[in-house]
């Protein structure tokens, strides 16, 4: 087996279970190692339609693993590495109570798959409720996803073009509302700028156990921004949504497509800031062209969790 990465739509849960437990039964028979990565309320439909097979299988709540799709691929990629030969991965990334906010991020996050995996003994089936989810939401499925699979069967998309979906995400304006709090950041003003994250962030109303979170986030995107965006950077603060945001500008070009998204070897001196950063938050949206670089950081203030 190749690298294969399909959209399943699906309409009910019988074409859900019809669509996904075969998939899973037989890369069991298969003794391939299988993961499941699906919203929690379609969690338990797979437990119970797996009965006997489930606890071969493992299970992760896509609204904890996915709350922001930066983390999914780092996830997915760290099962697949536990194990040799072929692995099997269903992961809905996309369902009908992710935001406007979210969802360009998501879109990213499936094209981006097909870089990550390429040329992994891997297949990861993607389901898309096409009863709940609208009609741009499929055509992005089936740009990102090289094969589709509906009720008439197999087949290929032509529409798949994972390289304009990236650049079109990219290239999306993040905006910044007037009455953002801002500082401008240089090279040895880190411990500046953590202070100031700490402090807009208790002003704004973070709970105090994110709090560190939060600044180590900020602090790290502003260290990058300056280390590879020309040596100063703009850091803004705000809140939006019951999410508090920070925002860091500079006039760097963000070229790897899968910056903070692939595992850093221990030997490395560098290369793990964007990772974390997406490890801490709740949401990352980056704009990135020739002209220069923003990147979107968002905490929620209450208890947001999508199901």
């Amino acid at each position: 087996m190749t690298f294969a990465h399909p959209a399943l739509f699906y309409s009910d849960e019988e074409s859900y279970i019809d669509g996904t437990v075969p998939f899973v039964v037989e890369g069991l028979a298969n003794g391939e190692p299988v993961a499941v990565a699906v919203p929690s309320r379609k969690l338990e439909l797979l437990r119970e339609a797996l009965s006997g097979f489930a606890h071969l299988v493992t299970f992760l709540d896509m609204a904890d693993t996915g709350r922001n799709p930066g983390r999914i691929i780092p996830d997915l990629r760290a099962f697949a590495d536990r194990h040799r030969g072929a692995v099997r991965i269903i992961s809905e990334p996309v369902w009908d109570r992710r935001t406007d906010v979210e969802y360009p991020a998501c879109t990213l996050h499936e094209a981006l798959v097909n870089y990550a995996f390429s040329g992994r003994d891997l297949s990861i089936l993607c389901p898309y409720d096409t009863s709940a989810l609208g009609h741009e939401v499929l055509a992005d499925a089936e740009k990102t996803h090289p094969v589709v699979i509906d009720a008439g069967g197999h087949r290929p998309s032509d529409h798949f073009h994972p390289a304009r979906v990236v650049v079109a995400a990219h290239s999306l304006p993040l905006t910044i509302p007037v009455d953002a709090v801002s500082t401008s950041v240089g090279a040895g003003a880190m411990a500046a700028v953590r202070s100031f994250a700490r402090e807009q962030a208790v002003r704004l109303g973070l709970s105090a156990a994110r709090l560190d979170d939060f600044a180590l986030a900020v602090t790290e995107l502003a260290t990058n921004s300056v280390r590879h965006g020309g040596g100063q950077s703009t850091v803004r603060v705000w809140t939006e949504n019951e999410s508090i945001v920070c925002q860091v500008n500079d006039n760097g070009h963000i070229t790897d497509v899968l910056a903070g998204r692939t595992p850093v070897h221990a030997n490395e001196p560098g290369g793990r800031g964007l990772l974390l950063v997406n490890r801490l938050a709740d949401l990352v949206r980056t704009q990135t062209t020739a002209t220069g670089t923003a990147i979107q950081v968002r905490f929620d203030l209450g208890d947001k969790k999508a199901t």
